[in-house]
């Protein structure tokens, strides 16, 4: 049995922050597991517009989905997560969003001391190089390079007009003072490229001797002494084997895996462990509280082409490709997509409810050639989003056998609230669609059907059709009380030296997509382990301490 001081499972957004950070000591040995393999170099991982071609095709998918869901007429949600090194961080839409300050407080309000927005912003800081340099809420130099996007279409000017015809404000910077208001992305795009957890903080890493990466290494389960965590078992190339680590076992599986490796090794509820045949360790609401943000698409065909459509040809894609991938230059160094709102539909409330996503293509283009494949009808579309779902899901084990996906159910609109709520976002996404500065761009609407067009059948089409936006959490919750699995320094309750580091600790939503909470949450969590490494837990000081970041 190999031994280092921590193991880490999981080379996503939030393992590949803390390998890089624990790893900075010479002295400190560190293990990092990750199930997929090293593909975060992979042409369509590293050119941007290849991200569309990543989800056609499930590609360094894990391939998981949800139960049926009762309140969407039994449908199943689709629920991709990278599985490569940089985790979802390698395959995602590349969106640098923060959230409200008021989502942080609410958190310390409710139990998670120490993570309100003032004390949160250090890391937020800590972790990029913001192009537009240093300021109080913003900083250049850190490790993940943050650009504004550069894809121009006067479709999003004509969306910003129309905002503010409904009072909805241009924000000029959404990870600043406030994300409120209609403004232009943010994306973690380094010179044409994507920037993942991998590229940023592992592979300038993986130089280092005290830093073992493991790929194909599927944790299993957690190795306990009594209650002591002590170490990682976990599958290579078909062989059991596994790892001692001295200090601390660390979870950065996710939100669907990390609950699956807890339950694996007895930490979970009781009575699910027990009809599994697992003795409990632990008896903690593990795989309760999970949240999404969800979310559907008003479209409409386009009465222009716009640029996107134009650089779909074939010969200028092949073209466009190429020099992404060889000069970091070109339209495919970016999204179609290049403006996003955050908004609140009434009064009364402190943080934005919805967000608005904006599409200036069609859901489905495809390359076309004159005279071989013609050309598509162009189109466009706001995706009005639920950023604070009251309903709360679960991830729950399908058997003892790690091998076997877990149950997944988002329990999507237990809470009547939130349908009503996504349809308010509708009605104002809608309307900001139909104002005058849109009208030289609108032709049909394609989604929902115009004719259909009462409250009932709307909240029908957004059962039928909502999705997540890929942001699940919770599963996992920090807190101080019987309702939380870790505590606010991310330690599993009721166990010693072990800590899960990853989406599952969020208490609750942000109004964000949560790669950039994720980066933030590991940066806090490197320095919580930093300051136990001074001393142990049973009080014997280590003589050292490890650097500040």
């Amino acid at each position: 049995m190999n031994t280092y001081d921590y193991i880490i499972a999981g080379a996503g957004t939030a393992g590949c922050t803390l390998a890089a950070r624990l790893s900075e000591d010479p002295a400190v040995r560190v293990l990092l597991l990750e199930a997929g393999g090293a593909d975060d170099r992979h042409p369509l991982v590293r050119i941007p517009l290849g991200v569309g071609k990543l989800y056609e095709h499930e590609m360094f998918d894990w391939g998981l989905s949800s139960e049926p869901e009762p309140n969407l007429h039994g449908r199943t949600l689709e629920a991709m997560r990278g599985k490569l090194l940089g985790g979802s961080s390698s395959i995602n839409m590349m969106t640098h969003t923060r959230g409200a300050r008021g989502d942080y407080d609410r958190w310390a309000r409710n139990g998670a001391t120490g993570w309100s927005y003032e004390e949160v912003l250090p890391y937020f800081r800590r972790l990029e190089d913001w192009e537009g340099g240093d300021s109080q809420y913003r900083a250049a130099g850190g490790p993940v390079q943050v650009r504004r996007g550069r894809f121009r279409d006067p479709l999003n000017e004509a969306w910003k007009a129309a905002g503010k015809l409904h009072g909805f404000e241009t924000n000029t910077d959404y990870n600043g003072e406030t994300n409120e208001g209609f403004g232009l992305g943010q994306y973690f795009i380094h010179e044409g490229q994507r920037v993942s957890a991998s590229r940023a903080y592992l592979r300038p890493a993986m130089q280092r001797p005290n830093l073992t990466v493991a790929t194909h290494a599927h944790a299993l389960r957690v190795l306990f002494e009594g209650t002591r965590a002590t170490g990682i078992e976990y599958v290579r190339d078909g062989a059991t084997l596994q790892a001692r680590a001295d200090a601390e076992v660390i979870l950065s599986s996710g939100s669907f895996n990390t609950p699956q490796v807890l339950m694996l090794s007895g930490i979970g509820p009781a009575a699910e462990l027990t009809a599994h045949g697992i003795r409990t360790l632990a008896d903690l609401p593990v795989g309760a509280n999970l949240q999404d943000h969800l979310a559907v698409m008003i479209r409409w065909e386009r009465n222009d082409h716009g640029p996107f459509r134009a650089q779909m040809r074939f010969d200028r894609m092949a073209v466009n490709m190429l020099r992404a991938w060889a000069f970091g230059t070109g339209p495919a160094t970016m999204l179609p997509s290049d403006l996003f709102a955050f908004v609140r539909t009434r009064g009364g409330i402190d943080v934005p409810n919805i967000e608005f996503m904006f599409r200036c293509a069609v859901i489905d283009p495809y390359m076309w050639f004159p005279g071989i494949r013609p050309g598509y009808t162009d189109g466009y579309g706001i995706r009005p989003t639920l950023l604070h779902p009251r309903s709360r899901g679960s991830v729950r084990l399908r058997s003892a056998d790690p091998r076997d996906r877990v149950r997944i159910s988002f329990n999507a609109f237990d809470d009547p609230q939130d349908l009503a709520e996504l349809y308010e976002g509708y009605e104002c996404a809608r309307e900001v669609g139909y104002s005058a500065p849109m009208a030289v761009f609108r032709g049909r609407q394609l989604a929902p059907d115009p004719a259909k067009d009462s409250r009932a059948a709307i909240e029908d089409w957004i059962r039928r059709t909502v999705i997540t936006a890929h942001h699940p959490a919770g599963t996992c919750a920090m807190g101080s009380d019987a309702r939380s699995v870790v505590d606010t320094e991310l330690r599993v309750r009721g166990v010693e030296r072990l800590r899960v580091v990853d989406a599952s600790v969020i208490p609750d939503m942000p109004s964000a997509h949560i790669n950039a909470v994720v980066f933030m949450i590991a940066e806090k969590a490197s320095d919580l382990i930093r300051a136990r490494e001074a001393a142990d837990p049973h009080g014997q000081t280590r003589g050292r301490r490890l650097p500040a970041g």
